[in-house]
């Protein structure tokens, strides 16, 4: 290559990076103008997909009214024998914490489930927190749930913190994840 094409291809190059540097500069988001993270998706980091469900009782609950609070939302079934392995830990972190502003929405996935087993299975458990009924599946889906159980944990923001795909937690675990949501501030 001569010196007159050495030059000409340096200049191009040099000609096409300034180019590729004023597109990045001139077409990047205004600062303030991102969305940080609040865009509704079922993963870490961003903002936890509302829902309403009924529970047992026929009560409607919203995950927008729990903004403020730290939310564990964990689907479930009846028949999972990791689900059931959980249960216990989840009642007892419930019950140390929800007077420091922890709930627990457990969504049983009852287009998977058997609604029969939903009584027996909550006295043989204890459960006090609210049970929800994702009758059509329609959270399930919402959330990309594969795996039962599931667990999102939501910070006070309503932002998903981190997602747990399959189980059973460990309590000690548990205890770790909730303590921290806990203690962001509102």
């Amino acid at each position: 290559m001569n010196f007159a094409q050495q030059f000409r291809h340096n200049w191009l190059s040099l000609l096409a990076l300034t180019l590729a540097l004023g597109w990045i500069w001139f077409s990047r988001a205004p600062e303030g103008a991102t969305t940080a993270g609040l865009i509704p998706a079922p993963q870490a980091g961003f903002l936890a997909p509302a829902f309403t469900l009924s529970t047992l009782d026929g009560r409607e609950m919203a995950l927008d009214d729990l903004r403020g609070k730290a939310v564990l939302i964990n689907v479930w079934a009846t028949w999972c024998p990791p689900c059931r392995a959980e249960m216990p830990a989840m009642q007892r972190i419930y019950e140390e914490y929800r007077e420091q502003g922890l709930e627990i929405l457990a969504v049983n996935s009852t287009a998977q489930d058997t609604f029969a087993n939903l009584d027996p299975f909550i006295v043989e458990y204890g459960l006090t927190f609210p049970i929800l009924l994702d009758q059509q599946g329609d959270v399930t889906r919402l959330y990309r749930v594969l795996s039962l159980p599931t667990s999102f944990f939501v910070g006070r923001d309503g932002i998903i913190r981190e997602v747990v795909v399959g189980g059973p937690m460990d309590e000690a675990l548990l205890r770790a994840r909730i303590e921290n949501l806990l203690k962001e501030s509102h």
